[in-house]
């Protein structure tokens, strides 16, 4: 064991010295590999550490993250929450504005229908007012026509709208119906003129079988046959009028053919200008309804002046009195105005006095006693004041 191995810087190596080399080089090894694992376990701590404190700062982050998320969510939840309040108000409002509206709609519609069904009702009254007048005057029409088949009849229904016509514009003395004439012919209707003893004869007789035939002609022969007879039949008729109520001294030079239709009128005067101009030449005037209300209209308005005529000094006289009357008005409205100048002086001085008194009022109010104005009692009372006072 102490043999010498080999000298190492002249020191002599033994197997012992080399053995205790070996197990402290080992030891050494084995501290040195110790020491670097404590090193290497200390770095991997403090790197855990690190990690640790790196993980423990990112989840604080990520908690900070989070709670700010949270927060911002939070808001954002609450400015939702607000927002859909709003939306909600808002919406409920406008569902109330336009249930609102369409009430108001509904309603208007509902009185615009309601007004027209009235409007309707009210047409359909009148409709049927209209249609039972209308069936009426069919009737009547139809009853028209009966009566003026019939001559009798006829005659009647012209006389009975001549004379509606007369009575209802002249006074009863100005006319009178079959009057009897001295050649004992018997007009229909006679009119008695002012300032005339001759009378204007009337005659409501009109021959309408002809115009019925010539209205229901269906060819041109017939009505040109028909044509003939209206000039024959009312040509006969002219000349029986100037034959019968033609009296000198007793009746007027013209005398009047009532034709009791407007267009049996309106038939004669376009196509039957030869049969008028005969009647002109004769002195006698076709006259339709609306003719005779004018002829009668302008005897009313010569009636009437005729009896303003006859009344003229009647008349002299009330205007007489009414200028009397006048000027003894203007004599008492004059008097009147006198009165009423003399109460306007009597207020004008009471107002005076009145504003006098007044200001003396304010002058007492005001403390202020000077001087009063001579000549007047307000003056006096406020002098006497003053002296009181002092």
């Amino acid at each position: 064991m102490d043999r010498i191995l080999f000298t190492v810087f002249a020191i002599p190596v033994t197997a012992l010295n080399l053995a205790l080399a070996l197990a402290g080089l080992v030891c050494l090894l084995l501290v040195l590999g110790l020491a670097l694992g404590a090193r290497a376990r200390q770095r991997e701590a403090m790197a855990a550490a690190q990690r640790q404190a790196d993980l423990q700062e990112k989840i604080a982050e990520l908690a900070r993250s989070h709670a700010e998320v949270t927060g911002r969510l939070r808001s954002m939840g609450e400015i939702l929450g607000s927002r859909q309040a709003d939306l909600a108000r808002i919406v409920a409002e406008q569902l109330d504005s336009v249930g609102a509206r369409v009430g108001r709609s509904l309603e208007d519609q509902s009185r615009s229908a309601n007004e027209s069904l009235g409007k309707l009702n009210e047409r359909l009254a009148v409709i049927d007012a209209a249609q039972a007048r209308l069936t009426g005057l069919t009737e009547e029409v139809i009853g028209l026509k009966d009566i003026l088949a019939n001559k009798q009849a006829r005659g009647a229904f012209g006389q009975g709208r001549m004379e509606a016509i007369v009575r209802d514009a002249l006074p009863q003395n100005a006319y009178e119906f079959q009057y009897t004439l001295s050649n004992h012919g018997r007009p229909d209707c006679v009119i008695r003129l002012p300032g005339d003893e001759r009378v204007m004869v009337i005659d409501a007789k009109f021959p309408l079988e002809a115009f019925l035939a010539l209205k229901e002609a269906a060819d041109a022969e017939t009505r040109k046959a028909a044509a003939a007879r209206v000039r024959g039949d009312v040509g006969r008729h002219i000349a029986d009028i100037k034959e019968r109520y033609f009296i000198p001294g007793e009746t007027q030079d013209i005398a009047i053919l009532f034709v009791p239709s407007e267009s049996l009128y309106a038939d004669i005067a376009e196509h039957f200008e030869d049969v008028v101009q005969k009647a002109h030449k004769n002195r006698i005037v076709i006259v339709s309804p609306s003719l005779l209300v004018m002829a009668v209209q302008v005897m009313q308005a010569l009636v009437r002046d005729a009896r303003v005529r006859e009344q003229a000094h009647v008349i002299q006289i009330e205007v007489r009195r009414l200028v009397e009357d006048v000027a003894r008005l203007r004599q008492r409205v004059g008097k009147l105005g006198a009165h009423f100048g003399q109460v306007q002086e009597d207020v004008s001085g009471i107002v005076i006095s009145a504003d006098k008194i007044a200001k003396s009022g304010e002058r007492i109010e005001m403390l202020d006693f000077g001087q009063p104005e001579a000549g007047t009692e307000a003056g006096l009372a406020l002098g006497r004041v003053g002296k009181a006072a002092e």
